[in-house]
C-alpha cells in the first residue's frame, strides 16, 4: 500500500519576499560603501591596486534613470533596481531555461508511470531500509562533487529522490537533503574538483590537484556529518522502517526501456560535463533531445507528452524565476561599484600575526564573500590573488589558503539565496528557501565548526 506523499505546506516568509528584500538592501549598500575597484588582468584582480573612486552618494540619485556605468560611479536608483531584474533574468537565462525544461522531462516520466515503478524496485532491493540507501546514495554523490565537479548535473537526480521520500510517507525536503548535503560536502574538500582547483591553485603557484591526499580526509570529516544529520532528520521526521510497504514486482518493458534511457543520458552527460565542458545552452539542448526520447518510448500520445511537459514546468515556474532576481542583486552591486570596496573591506580583518588566527580569519572573510559572489569559479579569481600574498604574511601556507577558500565558499553554498545553483535544486525539489533555511542551519553552523577545526589542524601539521 503506497503512502501518499506528505503536505509540504507550510506557513512562511515567501522567498521571492526574501530575495526582494536582500536587492533593495544592496541598492542601499551603494549609497552607503564606497565605490572602489581593483585592477584586472583579464578576470584575475591584481593585488595591491584597490582605488576608491569618487562619487554623489546624496539621495538625489535615487530616483535618477540610469543604466550600468561602468566607468562613472554612482548609486544605483529605484529605478537601475527594477532593471537589474530583467537584466538579472538575461544573465541567468541559461540556468532557468535547464530548470524549467528538466521539470518538463519529470513531467513525461512521472506521467508514464515511470518514476513510481523505478522507486518501488529501487526499495524492494534495499527491503524499504532508507538508512542504507541514505548512505549509499550520498557517498556516490559526494564523490561525484569531491572527485569530478558534478553540481548542476544533479538536478536530474532531485525529483527522483523527492519521489523516494513521498514514497516513505517523508517531505521533499528529506529527497531533496539526500542530494543537496552530499553534493556540498563532496565540494567544501574539492578533493579533486576541476572547476576551483583549476582556477585556484595555479593563482598561488601550486600544482593543479596537489594536496589531495590531506583534502581527501577532510571530505570524508564533512562527509560522515552532512549523512549523520540527514539520518537524524529522517528520524525526527517518524520514520518507521517497519510501516514500509512496497511491491516486488518486475517492472515493465516500457519501464526499463526508460530508466535505462535516463541511466545512460546520465552517464552521456556526466561525460559530456568534464570532457567537452558543456554549459547551459549545449545542455538544455541535451534535456530537450532526451525529454523527446523519453517521450516516445513512454507510450503516451504527442497530446499527453506535451501537456505532461507543459505541467513539469509549471511546477518549477516560480523557483526559476527567483534565479533571476538572485541575479539581479550581483548586478546591483556591480552596477554601483561597490563590490571590489567590499572584498577590499573583508581582506582587510585577516591579521598578519598569528597563522591560526589569520586562517579563520581567510575562512570568515570566504564565507561572507560567497553571499556577493556566490560563483566558485569568480570568487577563486577575485580572493586568490589578494589572499595569498596576505596569507604569506601571516605564515599560511598556500595549500591551507587554499582549504580556506574552499571552506568558505561551500558552506555559505549551503544557505545563501543568492546562488543560483541552490535556487535551481530547491526548484527541481518544489522546496521553500525559507524552509530549507530553517533545515540545514544546525548542519550549517556545525560545518563552521569543523572547518574552524580543520583549518587549525592544517595550519598545525603545515600542510
Amino acid at each position: 500500500m503506497n503512502m501518499p506523499p506528505p503536505n509540504n505546506s507550510k506557513k512562511g516568509m515567501n522567498p521571492i519576499i526574501i530575495l526582494l528584500s536582500i536587492l533593495f538592501l544592496a541598492m542601499l549598500l551603494t549609497y552607503f560603501v564606497d565605490s572602489g575597484s581593483y585592477q584586472r588582468d583579464g578576470n584575475i584582480v591584481v593585488p595591491n591596486s584597490y582605488q576608491v573612486i569618487e562619487k554623489d552618494s546624496s539621495f538625489s540619485n535615487l530616483f535618477n534613470y540610469q543604466q550600468a556605468d561602468q566607468i562613472k560611479a554612482e548609486p544605483v536608483s529605484l529605478i537601475g533596481t527594477f532593471l537589474a531584474i530583467p537584466t538579472g533574468l538575461e544573465q541567468g537565462a541559461g540556468l532557468i531555461f535547464m530548470v524549467l525544461i528538466i521539470g518538463g522531462m519529470f513531467g513525461i516520466l512521472t506521467k508514464a508511470g515511470t518514476v513510481d515503478a523505478g522507486l518501488e524496485r529501487l526499495l524492494s532491493l534495499v527491503q524499504g531500509n532508507i538508512y542504507v540507501l541514505v548512505i549509499i546514495l550520498m557517498i556516490a554523490f559526494s564523490a561525484g562533487s569531491t572527485f569530478l565537479g558534478l553540481a548542476s548535473e544533479y538536478l536530474l537526480i532531485i525529483p527522483l529522490m523527492v519521489g523516494m521520500a513521498n514514497r516513505l510517507g517523508l517531505p521533499n525536503i528529506i529527497g531533496f537533503a539526500i542530494v543537496c548535503v552530499a553534493v556540498k560536502a563532496g565540494y567544501l574538500s574539492s578533493v579533486t574538483n576541476p572547476l576551483p582547483l583549476t582556477i585556484a591553485q595555479p593563482l598561488l603557484g601550486l600544482q593543479i590537484f596537489s594536496g589531495a591526499s590531506v583534502r581527501f580526509f577532510f571530505y570524508l570529516a564533512f562527509l560522515v556529518v552532512g549523512i549523520g544529520f540527514v539520518m537524524l532528520m529522517i528520524k525526527r521526521h517518524g520514520f518507521n522502517n517497519e510501516q514500509v510497504h512496497f511491491h516486488a514486482e518486475k517492472l515493465s518493458t516500457r519501464h526499463v526501456s526508460m530508466l535505462l534511457t535516463l541511466a545512460g543520458g546520465i552517464a552521456l552527460l556526466v561525460y559530456a560535463s568534464t570532457h567537452w565542458h558543456w554549459k547551459h545552452h549545449a545542455l538544455s539542448a541535451y534535456y530537450i533531445a532526451l525529454s523527446m526520447i523519453l517521450a516516445c518510448i513512454s507510450g503516451l500520445s504527442a497530446n499527453q507528452a506535451a501537456q505532461a511537459f507543459v505541467d513539469g514546468m509549471k511546477k518549477v515556474l516560480l523557483a526559476s524565476i527567483l534565479i533571476g532576481v538572485a541575479t539581479a542583486v550581483a548586478v546591483v552591486l556591480k552596477q554601483g561599484m561597490i563590490l571590489d570596496s567590499i572584498v577590499h573591506f573583508l581582506m582587510s580583518f585577516i591579521g598578519e600575526g598569528n597563522a591560526y588566527v589569520a586562517a579563520t580569519g581567510m575562512f570568515v572573510s570566504q564565507l561572507l564573500l560567497d553571499f556577493l559572489i556566490p560563483s566558485t569559479s569568480g570568487q577563486a579569481a577575485v580572493s586568490m590573488p589578494i589572499l595569498g600574498p596576505v596569507g604569506s604574511l601571516a605564515g599560511v601556507s598556500e595549500q591551507t589558503t587554499i582549504v580556506a577558500f574552499l571552506f568558505g565558499n561551500g558552506i555559505t553554498n549551503i544557505l545563501t539565496p543568492t546562488s543560483g545553483t541552490l535556487l535551481a535544486y530547491l526548484a527541481t525539489a518544489r522546496v521553500g528557501w525559507g524552509e530549507w533555511a530553517k533545515f540545514i542551519f544546525p548542519l550549517w553552523l556545525t560545518y563552521i565548526v569543523l572547518a574552524v577545526v580543520l583549518l587549525q589542524v592544517s595550519v598545525f601539521i603545515g600542510f
